[in-house]
Parts: C-alpha cells; sequence; structure tokens
C-alpha cells in the first residue's frame, strides 16, 4: 500500500506541475497579448508638422559640412517641437560650436515608424542633389517592437551604410536603444522587448562594422540615463524628450566630429 500511495502521489504530483506549468505559460500569453494591444492602441506623439527637416547652423565663414539624418521617429524628433530639441539640430550645434567650429546644413529624410527595410528610399532621398558628408543613422526600435528578424533587419542596415560609404559618405549609426528603459510598456513586456532590442543592436554592430561604418552603442552609453530619469521621455513615455535627445546627442557627438573630420580629410569633389 505504502508503495502504491507514493507511487500515486508521485504522479498526481507531477500532473499537478505540468498543469500549473501549462496555466502559467496560458497566463503568460495572455498577459503579453494584453499588454502588447495596449501598446498599439496608446495614444504615441505624432511628428510635428511645423518642424524643419533642413536648416543650416553656424557661422557663414566656417567649413562647411552636409549632415543629413535616416532612420524612424528619432531621426525626425518625434516628441518634441522645435528643430534644435532634436538629435539632429543638436548635433549641428554642438558641430558649429565645437573646436572646428562647422557651417553645418543639415537635413533629415528619415521616417516615422520606419524598420531597416524602408532605408532604401531614404538612401535614394539622401544621395539626390549635393552628396552630405556625414549620414547619422537611427533605426532599429520599430523593428525590435515588432520581434522581427534581426539578422534580416541588420542585413537591410548593411545595405544601407554600403550604399553610402560607395557614395563616399562617412557614416555614423546609432544602434538600437535601450528599450527596456521605455515607461510605455509594461513588464513583463518591456522585458521582452528589451531582450529584442539587445539582439537587434548585436546585429546591427556586425553589419555596420562589415559595411565599413562607425557605430555607437545608444543602448550602453545612454541607457543608464533613461533608465534613471523619466524626463529623457516626452509625454508618451516612449519617445525621448528634449532632454532625451540631448543624451542621444552627446552620445553620437564624438563619433560624427570623427567622421566629419575625415570627411575635410578626403576633400571629395562634389
Amino acid at each position: 500500500m505504502t508503495g502504491r500511495f507514493r507511487s500515486g502521489l508521485s504522479r498526481r504530483l507531477g500532473r499537478a506541475t505540468a498543469g500549473c506549468f501549462v496555466a502559467a505559460a496560458v497566463g503568460g500569453a495572455a498577459l503579453l497579448t494584453g499588454q502588447a494591444f495596449a501598446a498599439r492602441h496608446r495614444r504615441y506623439a505624432q511628428p510635428e508638422l511645423g518642424l524643419a527637416l533642413r536648416a543650416t547652423v553656424g557661422q557663414a565663414d566656417a567649413p562647411p559640412l552636409r549632415l543629413v539624418l535616416l532612420g524612424d521617429s528619432s531621426a525626425v524628433g518625434v516628441g518634441v517641437r522645435r528643430l534644435a530639441e532634436t538629435v539632429g539640430g543638436q548635433l549641428a550645434y554642438l558641430l558649429a560650436e565645437g573646436p572646428a567650429g562647422r557651417l553645418v546644413h543639415l537635413s533629415s529624410v528619415g521616417v516615422s515608424g520606419s524598420r531597416s527595410a524602408d532605408l532604401a528610399t531614404q538612401v535614394a532621398r539622401a544621395l539626390l542633389g549635393e552628396r552630405p558628408d556625414v549620414a547619422v543613422i537611427l533605426i532599429g526600435t520599430n523593428d525590435a517592437t515588432t520581434l522581427h528578424r534581426s539578422t534580416d533587419a541588420a542585413a537591410c542596415l548593411g545595405v544601407t551604410v554600403h550604399r553610402l560609404r560607395a557614395a563616399r559618405v562617412e557614416v555614423v549609426v546609432g544602434t538600437c536603444p535601450d528599450l527596456g528603459a521605455v515607461r510605455a510598456i509594461a513588464p513583463p513586456l518591456r522585458h521582452l522587448v528589451g531582450w529584442s532590442g539587445r539582439r537587434t543592436a548585436r546585429a546591427q554592430t556586425l553589419a555596420v562594422l562589415t559595411a565599413g561604418g562607425t557605430v555607437v552603442d545608444l543602448a550602453t552609453e545612454a541607457g543608464p540615463v533613461f533608465r534613471a530619469d523619466a524626463g529623457t521621455f516626452c509625454h508618451d513615455g516612449f519617445h525621448p524628450s528634449a532632454d532625451g535627445y540631448r543624451v542621444w546627442a552627446h552620445a553620437l557627438f564624438p563619433a560624427v566630429a570623427a567622421a566629419a573630420t575625415m570627411a575635410a580629410r578626403h576633400g571629395r569633389p562634389r
């Protein structure tokens, strides 16, 4: 009796444990689905229609530099209202006021909501007319939040960098930021999206370096600040605020300044 009792108890405990795992899995999937639905239908900041996508910053007699931004909403400046608050605007001011004192001709061909597969059209637009000296690419968030295959997204980014480098444009890529810091998405979905962002950033780094570009790891350089300070996000808890874009601009600036110096050293014809 004792042996049969222990055997029966073991089976019941096994079934109960398996049932708990199944229930937890189903419950977890339902929770993630609900959070994903809420995240998709949240009211997010929209691009400011009056935000200039072209501007000239600096002294008229300073050496000129053509700087173009490609990518998603962060390349456009969603979350802020003035050009000077965007990451491109803040980079332009840093370049104009820095030791080299550049006259920065700034433009952006970024499109809010873009994924890496959308960069091909942006490259064509960036190369119209006078070629840029330096291109800054901010992409990956929408690939990561939709759990897009990181290798596919990175391959598209690598092709983009290669096309720009073939046109003798210096390229700096800010990899996917720390999505684990995003306040618009609740845990545990935030943890999943954060993991996807890290995976995307790793794949981006390899693709960009292989194609001859420069990488700035935004998650490492800026992530701790975004996690600690809610003020780095705009009102929607997803897009950066002016302070958040400033953090990114300062993280990107050393690489962008080095790229500008390299472009001037090459002295490539127009």
